[in-house]
């Protein structure tokens, strides 16, 4: 009985404990995220030219966003279709690497940094590179579809149809940070798995398919969803490259709201966005995460 209640009071005392060093980390949440958030929403219901005194607006920034905006309904669309190209290839990209990466290959230790680099590159000058491969008349890209018998140069970032494409394969080299993730997955995935999967004549990809990627569920979850997140967010190649050409392909919702407030001094119709886009990442959020109940699965534990 004593040691019943000795043990209890040293759970309390951990908890106490617990709770003391959480407290830095709530109001940190609380005051750089949760009270901005507060107020963005309060600020979309006013008309706000930055140094003029707020006038109360109601619901009409609301209104002209989702009836007379000439350009969010296509920020949406562009937003999505690229959020949908840059994820899916970063994730089989940054798998199919990390996998080759684990693997005894000569100077591995150099290609694991190899492959990361690119992620931790100053993001206007990567895109600044990838203009210059993008080049239409002496970019590389043109210059090797050439040596391939295509005689018109391609028109990467100044073709409709071509640029969400193109951005996408930039936000894909981009994606060191999944290849470590991924090999730190792939690390930890119980080596007794494959074992008992090759001695019941598994080939390769059977095991893989089986074994690898059941085992990774959590870390493709984690992933996906940081990488929607992330890519849902993007504002760098709109400014750096295309401004929100051509014909508005590239109008991304986070430049839309860059051009509204920072350049068209509509501050409290940029924070009527920027609440919008909060809820629409919320949505493919909780989407991600209503469905992962049927596909990650966790060892020692149900699906």
């Amino acid at each position: 009985m004593r040691k019943t209640q000795r043990l209890s009071k040293v759970g309390r005392k951990e908890q106490r404990t617990a709770y003391l060093c959480l407290i830095p980390a709530f109001i940190g949440l609380i005051f750089l995220t949760y009270v901005p958030l507060i107020e963005v929403f309060v600020i979309s219901f006013f008309n706000w030219r930055g140094p003029t005194t707020p006038t109360w607006a109601g619901i009409e920034n609301y209104v002209r966003l989702f009836t007379t905006d000439p350009y969010f309904k296509v920020s949406i669309k562009v937003t999505v279709i690229y959020s949908l190209l840059s994820v899916i290839g970063g994730l089989i990209y940054s798998l199919i690497i990390a996998l080759l990466l684990n693997r005894k290959v000569p100077a591995r230790g150099f290609f694991r940094a190899l492959f990361y680099l690119p992620y931790v590159l100053p993001a206007a000058a990567v895109y600044i590179g990838w203009s210059w491969l993008y080049e239409p008349n002496f970019g590389l890209f043109n210059y090797i579809l050439k040596l391939c018998g295509v005689q018109e140069n391609v028109l990467f970032l100044n073709d409709s149809k071509m640029v969400l494409p193109s951005l996408a394969l930039v936000a894909v080299w981009l994606s060191g940070n999944l290849i470590v993730i991924f090999l730190a997955g792939l690390q930890n995935v119980p080596r007794v798995y494959h074992e008992a999967a090759e001695m019941d004549g598994a080939n390769a990809w059977q095991r893989f398919r089986h074994v690898t990627i059941p085992s990774m569920t959590p870390i493709i979850f984690y992933n996906l969803l940081m990488s929607l997140i992330t890519n849902m967010q993007v504002v760098t190649p709109s400014m750096a490259l295309t401004q929100g050409g051509p014909n508005k392909q590239t109008m991304f919702i986070t430049y839309l709201m860059y051009r509204y407030a920072f350049k068209s001094n509509q501050i409290g119709y940029a924070c009527a966005i920027s609440f919008v886009f909060f809820i629409i990442i919320a949505i493919f959020t909780g989407i991600v995460f209503s469905t992962s109940k049927t596909w990650v699965y966790y060892e020692g534990g149900e699906d």
